[in-house]
């Protein structure tokens, strides 16, 4: 998921072409007060006359504590974003808030209810500890990391190597995978540093994030290719997916592959892996 300003045109019209599998369009931290409204304007119109068939569009909106998060919605959601953001979420009343505003505005827009879903921006030590019940909340699809403005919570250093985030990290993922929805990473900030970003998105990955975002077009391809499928993994989910067919057709309750039982998790982890070839265009022909 890339960031882009939302006063940005330049950036906003090219959205497209970044090959991000989502642009973020930011109307909170990037834009000042005074630039707030031509922002929400100028992303609106990116949405309504740009062709971003490509990428999902996510915006960041301002937060609930702010004058300004009404007027995002108002303007923004008749465009139907995939997500909104929501900066600074710290209980799932904040969530309910703005979930039972969105509400009516679909209403008054003739959209369905819950067309567009929330993804929660944690970015707090309050947030962090209610996780779980801010991802429960009915419109969450999906958790995401602050981590910038988490360290400046936990009043320590944000550093590369992200030692202070760890238990953050993890906390959102248990929090996420229990409620069923995804939840994303904070972005890698040093744009020039290219072996702190693989380093980075490779341990994202291994904690089980979904995805990462990022504030530059030059992390993309890292990302992209990390949290991707091998080759290798791909073939191997095939050949769980074929084993415990083959298992079925013979009237057997458990077969083993490689040497290993194939059970529950590998079946799923299996399904998961050629779900996401497919939607990369990976996918075997069968």
């Amino acid at each position: 998921m890339l960031f882009l300003p939302g006063n940005n045109p330049n950036m906003l019209i090219n959205a497209a072409s970044l090959m991000a599998d989502a642009v973020i369009f930011d109307l909170e931290d990037a834009v000042s007060p005074a630039e707030k409204d031509a922002a929400r304007i100028l992303v609106r119109n990116t949405m309504k006359y740009t062709d971003l068939s490509v990428c999902e569009v996510i915006v960041r909106i301002n937060s609930v504590d702010t004058p300004y998060w009404k007027d995002d919605i108002n303007v923004i959601l008749p465009q139907k974003p995939s997500l909104i953001l929501l900066p600074k979420t710290a209980t799932a009343r904040d969530v309910r808030i703005v979930s039972d505003y969105m509400s009516e505005v679909e209403l008054r827009e003739g959209m369905e209810i819950g067309t567009v879903g929330i993804m929660p921006l944690i970015e707090t030590a309050l947030g962090v500890e209610n996780a779980f019940s801010i991802a429960s909340e009915e419109r969450v699809r999906a958790l995401f990391l602050g981590g910038e403005d988490l360290t400046a919570d936990l009043q320590c250093k944000r550093t590369k190597e992200g030692k202070e985030i760890e238990y953050a990290r993890t906390r959102l993922v248990v929090a996420a995978r229990a409620a069923g929805v995804d939840v994303y990473d904070t972005p890698f900030t040093d744009v020039n540093d290219d072996e702190g970003i693989v380093t980075d998105t490779a341990f994202a990955k291994s904690l089980g994030f979904s995805g990462k975002a990022s504030i530059s077009p030059r992390h993309i391809e890292v990302i992209n290719e990390i949290f991707s499928p091998t080759a290798s993994e791909i073939d191997y989910a095939y050949e769980v997916i074929d084993a415990i067919q083959l298992a079925k057709a013979q009237g057997k309750g458990a077969i083993s592959l490689r040497g290993k039982m194939i059970d529950a998790p590998i079946v799923a982890r299996a399904e998961r892996t050629i779900a996401m070839a497919a939607a990369l265009g990976m996918a075997r022909e069968d």
